[in-house]
């Protein structure tokens, strides 16, 4: 049995998913699709995709391959501290840090990793085997996930990587996962969120005892500026009013250069499901 996905045009395209104009993607049965990843001990498992999605914590997994060194190139493999984790996930490019940095931040996220796991298909057309390596997997705290690919630009992809797409979509959704091919975000929001970015880390909750001082301070929409004033000493309460934009317990309109007169205004009751004990178990 096949399914057969056609994308008449690119405005009927997922967001970031390019289609293959003009024809008709058929991609195989998600139960003949393969899943490898790596065992507890780290030699590879291969398993069918349908089973591996329920039964394998890929949130815990490491890389089922490195990310390559391309000599040459100006940004190469790194790591990144995750306040969602307590650890550190790898990335293979700063497109992929950047998603990383965004997945870090949102509140439905409970796990993250880098690679961990291949998949493996038939293509119904030429009958050849076929594999592709998603770059991100997030676990959500609902117990859905995503896997995705992060592009380094907005443009239409390739023809192999949107007929992986459209694969990896049809294998997701039978398991109730989604696949996505995750845009690059606004130059301005990616350079505010990367600066609070900078104060993630739990040990900036509560410095200098100003964590209830800031928030209170903020309980109704205030300049920036004017609040961390009014919360103590400017220096000491900066850091405590970053992490509370960074985890929304405090909101700002970050398409706007954040500044000294950035509205800042109170976050929900409820920022995401488990957003505030991640972080009092990382501390």
């Amino acid at each position: 049995m096949e399914f057969v996905i056609t994308d008449s045009s690119q405005d009927s395209a997922p967001a970031g998913l390019s289609a293959v104009a003009g024809s008709a993607c058929r991609v195989p049965e998600p139960g003949a699709v393969e899943a490898e990843f790596a065992g507890a001990d780290g030699t590879l498992v291969q398993r069918r995709w349908v089973e591996a999605a329920v039964a394998a914590r890929f949130e815990q997994l490491q890389p089922v391959a490195p990310f390559p060194v391309v000599p040459g190139r100006r940004w190469g493999p790194g790591w990144w501290w995750s306040a969602t984790t307590a650890g550190h996930v790898t990335h293979g490019s700063q497109a992929m840090c950047t998603q990383l940095m965004l997945l870090d931040r949102d509140p439905r996220v409970v796990g993250l990793s880098a690679r961990p796991v291949r998949l493996i298909w038939r293509d119904p057309g030429s009958r050849r085997v076929l594999t592709w390596v998603p770059q991100l997997f997030a676990r959500h705290a609902d117990g859905s996930a995503l896997l995705a690919d992060c592009p380094a630009t907005s443009e239409p992809t390739g023809e192999r990587a949107a007929r992986a797409a459209a694969v990896l979509e049809a294998a997701c959704a039978a398991v109730g996962f989604t696949y996505r091919r995750l845009v690059p975000p606004d130059k301005m929001v990616a350079a505010n969120v990367r600066w609070l970015a900078g104060y993630r880390h739990p040990r900036h909750r509560d410095a200098g005892g100003l964590e209830h001082a800031v928030l209170d301070a903020f309980a109704a929409p205030r300049a920036l500026m004017a609040g961390a004033a009014a919360a103590g000493e400017v220096l000491s309460a900066l850091p405590v009013l970053y992490h509370a934009l960074w985890s929304a317990r405090l909101t700002a309109d970050l398409t706007r250069p954040l500044g000294e007169h950035t509205l800042v205004c109170p976050g929900p009751s409820d920022p995401g499901a488990g957003g505030s004990e991640r972080e009092q178990q990382a501390r």
